[in-house]
């Protein structure tokens, strides 16, 4: 199948490097219909791709006769009726993560698809890094024994003078960090050692002083500036409303335990520590995404180097794995990658996280899923 293409959020820190890769898969897909709010970022888009239609209106993407894929790039906020216009007219759906506002959009959206039977594809990239590709071999293979314990420490420092941008706005960011790289991380978690958490502890904070309010930019632009000015002096500032830091506690479903630290505060800087650890029966396993490294330890040894993991990085995504999903999805085909079914799974987690750190207390997954709420 080829795919006839449209982007909506086609201009945006995400949408922009998508859009160079399906250029680059002219045997998979061409781009036929763009959408995006800043008509001089997508003007010069729409000649770039060389697009039949660019357009500020979503639904005329989404109704586009050439147009039987859509990518769906925009804020949390605006995903959840944009994925069910495509379900209804059968146009294949792409979704950034988190896929919904809250896991009630999350669970709709996957329904939707699943009964109208349209591919669909969540871009959980942290799947495809070659480390934890090789970690979960490790796992599956029983080296370690059974997992007991999960350590995973997601800290993406965003420069101390990044401006204002819609993800530091809780009205349209679910969760901040808790849904941004926390659907990572968790979905990382589960697919690795194959389990669900069952319940959560969490706290949750703003670290970041109030930050420059330059008005309606995207994320590239806020993090060129946020590089090239060391303060916010003499800039309108505006405070941030969504999470940029969060420590969650966990309870899998085999009585493992887990711990998630997740951040995009500036003061907390990555590479003290390896990003995840694998505790299990018979040996633990460390993970260090940016040295690309396996470390083991059993019993009373110290630890050592396992494997060092050559990354040559992720490449086109969508030739690689974007497009050869879709297609098995839509054959019925048996496949690994992550999918609305995915999506939703990894929002009732991230919407759990939130209500704890609302709640102070434990939240018991159950107690959120649409699922169960259905039967009642």
């Amino acid at each position: 199948m080829h795919f006839g293409i449209g982007v909506i959020g086609a201009t945006g820190y995400i949408g922009t490097p998508y859009r160079s890769e399906i250029r680059e898969s002219p045997d998979d897909a061409t781009i036929v219909a763009l959408c995006a709010r800043r008509r001089d970022l997508l003007d010069a888009a729409g000649r770039e791709d060389n697009a039949k239609l660019v357009t500020d209106d979503w639904r005329q993407v989404v109704e586009h006769p050439d147009v039987n894929f859509v990518i769906v790039a925009t804020p949390d906020a605006l995903h959840h009726e944009a994925v069910l216009e495509c379900a209804k007219r059968k146009k294949h759906v792409f979704c950034e993560k988190p896929v919904g506002m809250n896991v009630e959009e999350a669970h709709e959206m996957w329904v939707a698809c699943r009964d109208a039977g349209v591919g669909h594809y969540v871009p959980f990239w942290t799947r495809y890094v070659p480390a934890m590709v090789r970690a979960r071999e490790i796992v599956r293979g029983g080296q370690l024994g059974d997992i007991k314990a999960v350590i995973y420490r997601w800290q993406n420092p965003r420069p101390e003078a990044m401006p204002f941008t819609w993800r530091d706005d809780a009205s349209l960011s679910a969760g901040g960090s808790i849904a941004d790289v926390g659907s990572h991380a968790y979905d990382a978690m589960r697919w690795m050692i194959g389990e669900e958490a069952v319940r959560v502890l969490a706290h949750a904070d703003v670290l970041t002083p109030p930050k420059p309010d330059l008005g309606a930019i995207n994320l590239d632009e806020a993090i060129q500036w946020g590089q090239s000015h060391q303060s916010s002096e003499s800039q309108r500032v505006r405070q941030a409303t969504a999470f940029d830091y969060a420590d969650i506690a966990i309870q899998f479903d085999s009585g493992a335990v887990g711990s998630l630290v997740l951040s995009h505060a500036s003061c907390l800087r990555k590479g003290f520590a390896p990003d995840v650890e694998l505790h299990g029966s018979k040996a633990s396993l460390a993970i260090d995404r940016t040295a690309s490294t396996l470390t083991i330890a059993t019993g009373s040894e110290p630890p050592e180097l396992l494997e060092t993991i050559e990354d040559p990085g992720l490449g086109n995504r969508f030739a690689k794995y974007v497009f050869p999903a879709v297609r098995a999805r839509i054959e019925g085909a048996g496949f690994e990658h992550p999918g609305l079914d995915d999506g939703w799974r990894v929002q009732l987690f991230t919407d759990a996280g939130a209500k704890s750190t609302e709640r102070g207390t434990w939240i018991e997954l159950a107690e959120l899923n649409p699922e169960n709420t259905a039967r009642t």
